[in-house]
């Protein structure tokens, strides 16, 4: 145990990254705090049931921060408390597209210098996922957050196909256009439907030997780069990525593999 600044014991507040822990109000504290609901009645009984599930998942001294009636059989928890396990962080190695992100300008000004042409792009929400959020955000001109979509690029002909779009419609429209780069977004993914339907694409474009020569990209709430690769795309992003991440990717994946 260190010493306090007036000299008595105190916790140990020195970051040691091979036993990470959650950081709440001082160091090391592990407070985390999680929240979910339980189809039972919001009643002593119901907190009592959160609480034992907490300390089951590895919560010391849990309290119920919060606590809400749903309807007559389902109770909204919130559970604070400090996990007893510790992550090294040291040993943790995650799969990521490496690479320079460029700006928007920038992005074009490797275009000019380096493919010499416009690059086609098309995106999709495909199969039956009906969100357009992320798609809308890369794709369109006003982008989002302040990050401009690829309909705002100099050298990109972006190509916006909205939601809900067949495979085998996705797939015809790249080749009709003539495609570079396809991007697929994927919000919805109970029971796995959007490692199916991304399975499928990929299974298309290579009976269709159409696979190798377009850029193949991925994206959505749960889509991680190590999945992407699993499933036979060059690359994936997940939240937090914009136009000017994928389209980085994109063209310096172009010139790589001399699809210019």
């Amino acid at each position: 145990m260190s010493k306090g600044p007036t000299g008595s014991n105190s916790a140990d507040l020195t970051l040691n990254l091979s036993k990470l822990l959650p950081y709440g109000d001082t160091m090391n504290d592990g407070k985390v705090q999680l929240s979910f609901t339980l189809p039972v009645k919001n009643d002593e009984k119901g907190i009592e049931a959160a609480l034992t599930l907490a300390k089951k998942m590895g919560l010391k001294e849990p309290i119920a921060a919060a606590h809400k009636t749903l309807d007559a059989e389902f109770a909204f928890y919130v559970v604070y408390g400090s996990v007893v396990h510790t992550v090294d962080y040291n040993e943790i190695h995650v799969a990521a597209v490496e690479g320079e992100v460029m700006d928007m300008k920038e992005v074009s000004d490797y275009i000019k210098k380096n493919i010499r042409r416009k690059i086609v792009v098309i995106g999709a929400s495909t199969g039956t996922d009906a969100h357009t959020v992320g798609i809308d955000a890369i794709m369109n001109m006003k982008g989002f957050a302040g990050h401009y979509g690829l309909e705002r690029y100099d050298m990109v002909e972006a190509h916006n196909l909205g939601a809900q779009v067949d495979n085998e419609e996705f797939v015809q429209k790249a080749k009709d256009l003539k495609a570079d780069v396809l991007l697929v977004s994927q919000t919805v993914t109970q029971k796995d439907i959007h490692i199916q339907n991304l399975t499928e694409l990929v299974e298309l474009l290579e009976a269709e030997g159409f696979r190798d020569k377009v850029i193949l990209v991925c994206g959505g709430p749960r889509i991680t780069y190590e999945l992407a690769k699993e499933l036979g795309y060059d690359a994936g992003f997940g939240s937090g990525k914009y136009a000017e991440d994928v389209a980085s990717f994109a063209v310096t994946e172009m010139v790589r593999r001399k699809l210019i």
